[in-house]
């Protein structure tokens, strides 16, 4: 059994259900919501005194979609999907990164306590984005002011050509059963995603815009450390990056995508 808990109620679970019907087999995953943002998450696994889990702490909230009385130990692997959250007010950005740096370290592995995907600076990331395939997309970057002044899932249906999440997702299979060719486009696009993706957190990791051979080349804290070098002591700004591209090309190994079809 997997566990994949996320940020949002909504948006991620959504995004997420449409990567199972294009990419998974069978197999039994627990879909849920903490419902508030990683800082949140950090505050309460602090309550435990380095005794808590986030299994732990799902259950604490009640969150929706846990399964009753379900333990860490019954979970083969858990992956955690949140936001950097960069227009957070109530912290500044050097407890931010702190905090977010600890979570990461905490966060490595998804057969311990569970392994951590952080959307730089949101979810809405995934449609930051030209026409497929967007060679420009590793130059993208947004500030920190800019998105206290206006919310990024604005400046991103603003920015992008596609204008909403519609171009990455399934519609709800008991509504309406996609076609062949709506299925493949669709395929397509989250290929093409996780390539320009890939390349550009091998970018800021190593300043080589490649999908790289070895996935450890993209690790979430190498990426981390690499906006914080590259980018957030420059003008506090951060390269627009999303975590589910990297997860699927962590978690597949590359094997699905070719470089042939990126």
């Amino acid at each position: 059994m997997i566990l994949f808990v996320f940020e949002g109620a909504e948006r991620e679970p959504r995004v997420f259900r449409t990567l199972e019907r294009l990419f998974f087999g069978q197999g039994e995953r627990i879909v849920c919501s903490f419902g508030n943002n990683i800082y949140e998450l950090y505050r309460q696994l602090q309550e435990f005194d380095g005794d808590g889990d986030i299994v732990s702490i799902l259950r604490e909230k009640e969150a929706a979609g846990l399964p009753a009385g379900v333990q860490s130990s019954d979970f083969s692997e858990i992956y955690l999907f949140f936001d950097y959250d960069f227009q957070n007010e109530n912290l500044t950005l050097e407890e931010m990164n702190q905090r977010l740096r600890e979570m990461l370290e905490m966060f490595d592995d998804e057969t311990d306590n569970g392994k951590l995907y952080v959307s730089y600076p949101m979810v809405e990331s995934l449609c930051y984005t030209k026409e497929l395939p967007d060679e420009h997309f590793v130059e993208y970057t947004v500030s920190r002011g800019d998105c206290m002044e206006r919310p990024f899932k604005d400046m991103a249906k603003e920015f992008s050509f596609y204008g909403s999440l519609d171009f990455i997702e399934l519609p709800d299979a008991g509504h309406h059963k996609p076609s062949k060719r709506e299925y493949a486009r669709v395929r397509q696009n989250w290929i093409w995603l996780v390539g320009q993706h890939t390349a550009k957190a091998a970018f800021i990791c190593t300043g080589q815009n490649a999908v790289p051979e070895d996935k450890e080349a993209v690790a979430q804290l190498r990426v981390f450390e690499g906006q914080c070098g590259k980018y957030l002591c420059d003008g506090e700004k951060i390269a627009v990056l999303n975590g589910f591209p990297l997860f699927l090309f962590e978690y597949f190994k590359i094997n699905i995508f070719d470089k042939d079809a990126i």
